[in-house]
């Protein structure tokens, strides 16, 4: 067993309509005016009005930053520091995916104790504390309301992290009303994203540790086998729940155990050329799970077995194997592109994304495979 600590979120609560608490919530953290967090696509369809609602009934003043761009870049954050700054706030909401649920994070850290952003990339370079901070994640997919990372688009392009347990929130809030909305494509690539937390946190090398283990494995299964309803039927109450629930439960695992290839070699995609990161991450899974097999096939094996009840019988390599099938079938039914090409990339951009991912260290240095410039480069090539 590797040597581990295990931190996340100290209040979780789960609940259709929990929206309706949120005042309650945030008075009982000491916030009098809020700073919301969101983007202009829920501002302008309305979704934010529930939130507003609770938040003014138990009088708590609201300031709202719709501004959040996807991949968030040091701008973005920055500016929304800069209207917490103006309203004089004394706690933020993370309100969206997992964009929106990031830059809430640095928000409430760089309100209540200024620090430059790009002195706290890294681990463990946050310096506290931060204005109480509540996180309402309104796509089943990122965990970020669990997690203690935030990730940042640098001017160049690159994606730079903050690691630090001051990021992980007072409370979060997840209430499966408030994804009912998301249309059918974003629902598999949020879905697809989960997914990959629970399969990156199982294979990790360094990191891997038991409470991980168990709720990756658990939220894998529930991801696995309620994605097709929810994308099939948005309103599916129960299997939107479900998938936020696992999408939650991988959130604390990769949390705590970090992912490998699979985020190494999207990020590019995201940093470059703007694909959105759930869709990244499933250009590049597949492949990358084929790479990984042989080295992985214990842990593919524990994997096939468990969403894949038919296996329980069957030696490691034909698990591991129909485990890989399985997932590549179930992506494959996902309405959204499927290469690189049909999602626009240019093959003569292949060299660079390899250079690139080849700055993310960081997480290939969890893959259970040692990937080098070429075996990137493959990968790409493989998943044009």
């Amino acid at each position: 067993m590797n040597p581990f600590q295990f931190e996340t979120a100290p209040r979780i609560v789960c609940q259709p309509g929990a929206i309706a608490q949120l005042g309650t919530f945030a008075r009982n953290l000491g916030i009098s005016h809020v700073l919301l967090v969101t983007d202009a696509g829920l501002q302008q369809a309305g979704l934010t009005q529930a939130a507003v609602a609770s938040l003014s009934a138990a009088s708590v003043a609201v300031s709202i930053f719709s501004e959040v761009q996807a991949d968030p870049p040091e701008a973005c954050i920055l500016q929304a520091v800069a209207v917490g700054q103006s309203a004089v706030v004394d706690g933020v909401i993370g309100f969206g995916g997992g964009s929106s649920l990031d830059t809430a994070k640095l928000v409430a850290l760089l309100l209540r104790t200024p620090q430059l952003l790009q002195d706290i990339y890294g681990a463990g370079l946050a310096r506290g504390p931060r204005l109480p901070l509540i996180q309402v994640p309104t796509t089943a997919g990122t965990g970020s309301e669990v997690t203690w990372v935030s990730v940042v688009t640098t001017p160049g392009h690159e994606k730079k992290t903050v690691v630090s347990s001051l990021l992980l929130p007072d409370l979060a809030l997840l209430d499966s009303q408030l994804t009912t909305g998301l249309p059918p494509a974003i629902t598999a690539m949020t879905g697809i994203d989960a997914m990959v937390h629970a399969i990156e946190a199982l294979t990790t090398v360094l990191k891997r540790n038991p409470i991980s283990d168990v709720l990756a494995l658990k939220a894998l299964q529930i991801l696995y086998s309620n994605l097709p309803a929810a994308v099939g039927d948005g309103h599916d109450l129960v299997a939107r729940e479900q998938m936020l629930f696992g999408s939650l439960l991988a959130g604390m695992a990769f949390g705590n155990s970090s992912v490998g290839a699979v985020h190494a070699l999207a990020y590019p995609l995201g940093g470059h050329f703007h694909i959105p990161h759930g869709l990244s991450n499933s250009l590049l899974l597949l492949h990358v799970l084929r790479f990984n097999l042989e080295s992985a096939q214990t842990i593919y094996a524990e994997m096939g077995r468990a969403i894949l009840p038919g296996l329980l019988a069957t030696d490691d390599g034909h698990a591991a194997a129909a485990f890989v099938q399985a997932i590549s079938q179930r992506v494959a039914s996902m309405p959204y592109a499927q290469t690189l090409r049909q999602a626009g990339i240019p093959r003569s951009e292949l060299p660079l994304l390899a250079r690139e991912a080849m700055k993310v260290q960081r997480l290939l240095d969890h893959n259970p495979c040692p990937i080098g410039y070429e075996d990137a480069l493959a990968i790409y090539q493989a998943a044009f």
